[in-house]
């Protein structure tokens, strides 16, 4: 199994428009790319929030070849769109990590 994580820094003046965002469009839309079999959308805790706060979302994909599927063909526009939404009032952390246990 094959996580693809990624971590936002989201500034406070768009967070709770941007968390709904998460829930109702970008979240979906990834998953309906087809390469991930399941998601966890998490908010990190005991992190200094004094700029933002900061969340998780880690996809489950079946396979190496279902996550270089997403990056090939979906990654850049759904990046591109957040990036249009919300400027520069959020940053975004990514991480590959395979399921040892």
């Amino acid at each position: 199994m094959i996580i693809y994580n990624v971590t936002n820094k989201v500034d406070h003046s768009i967070h709770e428009d941007w968390l709904l965002w998460m829930k109702e469009i970008h979240i979906p839309e990834v998953m309906n790319t087809g390469c991930f079999s399941r998601f966890q959308f998490v908010r990190l805790l005991d992190t200094d929030e004094s700029d933002g706060f900061t969340y998780a979302t880690q996809y489950f994909a079946v396979s190496m070849e279902d996550y270089t599927r997403y990056l090939g063909q979906f990654a850049n526009q759904l990046r591109e769109k957040a990036t249009i939404q919300w400027g520069n009032h959020f940053i975004a952390f990514r991480s590959l990590m395979e399921l040892v246990y």
